[in-house]
């Protein structure tokens, strides 16, 4: 997508998708969408990751958040069961032997253990975290208001949907590559833990 203004608008994700980032690429500002009704089924709740046996999803369990019309600031997440946890375990499993898992670890595992209430929350710790690894510095701010149509933006809101991913996806060597071939739409995890410091240069050169 060719940037046509300043601002991108889009929706809050767990790890943002890879594509995410190859949309932000040029821009100067982020505006994420807060008062949207959560979608089902989307990257909001989920990450999905390149395990041995292919795409493995990590998916935030929650609360309210199962119901479509709940606006997505009020989102709970459920901590009944130990997910960050799980997810946590899951993440050393599939990059334990990445090239740039053990320099991220122990910031990473840290996020993992501070509680969370609130999905988009969350997501933005998350997404900050990511942010700073790949060395962005956009500004980033919030919908006061939901509105369907925004000007002087670049609406990509529910542009990027699991299972439909863009052709110019940035391609790199994945740990599982020999196994199951190269796996687009990955969380930027896969990216950092795979590339490490060449990440955002892999990005900004497939944009």
């Amino acid at each position: 997508m060719d940037v046509k203004n300043q601002t991108l608008l889009i929706e809050s994700q767990y790890f943002p998708s890879v594509n995410f980032y190859q949309a932000l690429a040029g821009y100067e500002n982020l505006l994420i969408e807060k008062f949207e009704h959560y979608q089902k089924v989307s990257y909001r709740n989920r990450c999905y990751l390149a395990g041995p046996n292919g795409r493995m999803i990590l998916s935030v369990p929650l609360t309210k958040g199962k119901n479509q019309r709940t606006v997505m600031k009020d989102v709970r997440i459920s901590n009944e069961e130990k997910w960050q946890s799980l997810h946590w375990k899951t993440l050393v499993s599939a990059y334990r032997r990445s090239p740039w898992f053990e320099y991220y670890e122990p910031e990473l595992e840290a996020l993992y253990e501070k509680p969370f209430e609130y999905l988009l929350d969350w997501n933005m710790a998350c997404m900050e975290w990511a942010n700073n690894k790949l060395g962005l510095s956009q500004t980033i701010t919030f919908t006061d208001g939901y509105e369907k149509t925004v000007s002087g933006v670049d609406d990509m809101r529910d542009k990027l949907v699991p299972g439909i991913v863009p052709e110019d996806s940035p391609v790199y060597t994945q740990v599982f590559e020999d196994r199951t071939g190269f796996l687009r739409g990955m969380s930027i995890l896969d990216l950092l833990f795979c590339e490490g410091k060449q990440a955002a240069e892999i990005i900004s050169q497939a944009k």
